[in-house]
């Protein structure tokens, strides 16, 4: 019976941390990423920029996801970012799907 309210609380502290990440994940999107992918994640259709909620880069792994930020994908060019911010980023990209 112990076992229950351990897993409680690392769940909780689970959540806690996924939500910190994409807080942070927040801020740094709201000064690298804003400009062009727009304050809601939708892009710029006129430069055939996926949604970032749309199901195929929400389909993306996390590590795909980190990739593409760090290396840059089609018309983005790399962002400067730790390997942290960029795992921020991703969980922020997660809480735009549609």
């Amino acid at each position: 019976m112990r076992f229950l309210p351990v897993c409680a609380v690392f769940m909780a502290l689970g959540a806690v941390q996924a939500f910190g990440a994409a807080a942070e994940g927040k801020a740094i999107y709201d000064t690298k990423c804003k400009g062009c992918h727009k304050a809601d994640g939708s892009g710029m259709p006129a430069m055939k920029m996926r949604a970032l909620g749309s199901a195929e880069v929400q389909a993306k792994s996390d590590a795909d996801l980190k990739k593409d930020i760090t290396a840059g994908v089609g018309k983005m060019k790399a962002q400067t970012v730790t390997d942290a911010q960029a795992a921020d980023l991703a969980a922020y990209i997660r809480t735009l799907k549609k």
